[in-house]
């Protein structure tokens, strides 16, 4: 029985960069060996067992084939007799199909060293095709080590792109997806995991709504970058740049997608796209079954973005039903999600990154503004129900009178 650790720790620990988690394989050993020393196993899918002590997840090394569609079609094979290089064989890049022993030797037979120091993403074998999901990984590793200079293999590409061709995208299921696209959208430069997809035919297939952005001209004075699926790459730039949430960046990506809808006669001009948007977004989180937060901001920003770069010009009753739409009375962190992307929405064009948003603290303070007017008061005058709301209604947008006086005069 030899462990080995895999993949991510050996690829990281070669780069130089922190090792979050550590995955390891057991050759030479049976289900029941491990059991007998005290692993326990986890689920049934997969030969794999937690550490007694530790806790960290070890595999017992297995090769696979393909036997339906899908990233779960797929047969396992793990037995004792199974040696190190047929498992790293089966995984999906070379730079992920290293492993090193205890004496900290590194075992590469398929040449993730020599690609580390290419910069290069590459496949380990053509199996990789069988894998759906192995376009949406490759991309997502594209957009983590971005900043380090890394790209997709030309002929790795080739096969995502046989691979989007297939249709057997279409097989992921929502949850596989989501987490992926998640946790591509959380890394350095996310904007590298939608260029990847489009340029293997992939986001086409996966978020067809988004890919139509591209080619679709926006105002040259309003957006120097012009193209529409530009704009939104940048915007994401932007949000990681200022390490927003995974919501906002959810929200960034989809706030534009009215504008897919304008009809090319109405070019540049995209009128009333924040509302044509909405019957999109909607499509898209519910194909996605992305969380209800993101879900509920990408809505929120889709329909009211306008308003938020607006927000100087608004009249004061316009004001307090944005604020009544967020809710910002028990929901507060919602608005402020809001505003942070309506920020990234604004720095996301081009020679605008680093111009001011002074929307952003005059929202922040119309917010503050409206939750200072008291219920109490009018609780004193026996007020309540229908007549209270309307009562606070009142207060609340004389407050706001009063602040927008104030603000333009300051």
């Amino acid at each position: 029985m030899q462990f080995f650790k895999v993949g991510g720790a050996v690829r990281d620990r070669l780069l130089g960069l922190p090792v979050a988690d550590i995955d390891w394989v057991v050759v030479g050993a049976s289900a029941a060996q491990m059991q007998a020393q005290g692993f326990r196993p986890v689920g049934e899918d997969f030969p794999v067992f937690i550490h007694p002590h530790s806790g960290e997840e070890y595999a017992l090394a297995r090769t696979e084939r393909k036997s339906g569609q899908g990233y779960g079609g797929f047969t396992f094979y793990a037995s004792p007799e199974v040696s190190l290089e047929e498992d790293l064989l089966r995984r999906d890049l070379t730079i992920n199909a290293m492993a090193e022993d205890a004496h900290g030797t590194v075992i590469d037979p398929y040449g993730g060293q020599r690609d580390l120091q290419a910069r290069l993403l590459r496949h380990v074998s053509p199996a990789f095709a069988e894998d759906p999901l192995r376009v949406l990984r490759v991309a997502r590793f594209a957009a983590r080590y971005a900043l380090l200079g890394f790209r997709v293999a030309d002929e790795t590409l080739a096969l995502m792109r046989q691979l989007s061709a297939s249709g057997e995208l279409q097989a992921l299921t929502p949850e596989r997806s989501w987490k992926e696209i998640s946790r591509a959208l959380m890394e350095s430069r996310p904007e590298v995991f939608l260029r990847v997809l489009r340029d293997c035919g992939a986001l086409k297939e996966l978020l067809p709504e988004v890919d139509a952005l591209f080619g679709v001209p926006q105002t040259a004075s309003h957006h120097p970058e012009i193209d529409t699926g530009i704009h939104t790459l940048s915007v994401l730039r932007q949000c990681a740049e200022h390490g927003q949430s995974l919501s906002v960046r959810w929200a960034c990506l989809l706030h534009d997608l009215g504008k897919g809808l304008t009809p090319a006669s109405e070019w540049p001009q995209h009128i009333a796209h924040e509302q044509r948007g909405l019957k999109l977004i909607r499509a898209v989180n519910q194909r996605c079954k992305a969380p209800r937060d993101c879900q509920e901001l990408a809505l929120l920003v889709g329909q009211y973005h306008g308003h938020g770069h607006r927000a100087l010009e608004l009249k004061a009753s316009t004001l307090l039903e944005l604020l009544h739409s967020f809710d910002v009375y028990r929901r507060p962190q919602r608005f402020e999600e809001f505003i942070a992307a309506c920020e990234m929405d604004s720095r996301g064009r081009l020679g605008f990154e680093q111009r001011d948003y002074p929307q952003a603290a005059y929202l922040r303070g119309a917010a503050a503004t409206a939750r200072e007017v008291a219920a109490q008061p009018l609780l004193a005058r026996g007020l309540q129900g229908a007549e209270l709301g309307e009562a606070l209604k009142r207060e609340r947008l004389k407050a706001l009178k009063a602040y927008k006086e104030s603000a333009a005069h300051a």
